[in-house]
């Protein structure tokens, strides 16, 4: 049977393919151009979210509040603007040539990462509290949860970096792949700003 550190970290890796992060993370490692780098931004992903995760959810179960449901749903929707954001930028380049890559696309993938972190730490620390006896035990359960997430994405962007390495050598390849992406990005982000909005409304 699986303990609650287990599970915490099952759920981490889970939640890492959740769809909205793959886009995000595959439209900017899309335009890295190794597999190296394609891995470093899922690492700088991971750790911009379990930073996140880890201090304010810790902030929200010591404090014993809560996120207003307004305010989630607002954070969401602000992912989306974010996606549809790094969508469009890889549909603006696509015409760019193989060489012509985005060198800071570990820190990109930070911020992208810090921001989903921020988005569904309300949800994360509710769980915490409900499955964990105490609040340290909750707070240690939004670590464990954290570091899947970390492991999680870093599995995810090695995994992409084959397909995508193959991709960017082929004739237009890197061009093939910003617009792929950049669609995928776009439709992920106006999907979770439809959401948002809807339960806002």
């Amino acid at each position: 049977m699986l303990t609650a550190a287990g599970l915490g970290l099952l759920l981490g890796v889970r939640h890492a393919a959740d769809p909205d992060h793959l886009a995000a993370v595959s439209a900017i490692a899309a335009r890295q151009g190794s597999h190296a780098r394609t891995a470093a931004v899922g690492l700088a992903w991971g750790l911009g979210h379990a930073l996140v995760v880890v201090t304010a959810g810790a902030l929200l179960v010591l404090l014993g509040q809560n996120v207003p449901e307004g305010a989630a749903s607002a954070l969401e929707a602000g992912v989306g603007l974010v996606l549809i954001g790094l969508g469009v930028g890889n549909l603006r380049g696509a015409r760019a040539t193989a060489t012509a890559r985005a060198p800071r696309g570990g820190w990109r993938s930070f911020a992208v990462g810090a921001v989903h972190g921020l988005a569904g730490t309300a949800g994360l620390a509710l769980l915490a509290l409900a499955a964990m006896p105490t609040p340290a035990a909750a707070v240690a359960y939004l670590a464990v949860f954290s570091l899947g997430s970390l492991l999680g994405m870093l599995s995810v962007s090695l995994g992409l970096g084959v397909p995508l390495g193959w991709a960017a050598a082929r004739p237009r390849g890197p061009q093939v792949l910003s617009v792929a992406t950049g669609l995928l990005a776009v439709v992920c982000g106006s999907w979770l700003v439809w959401a948002g909005g809807s339960a806002l409304g």
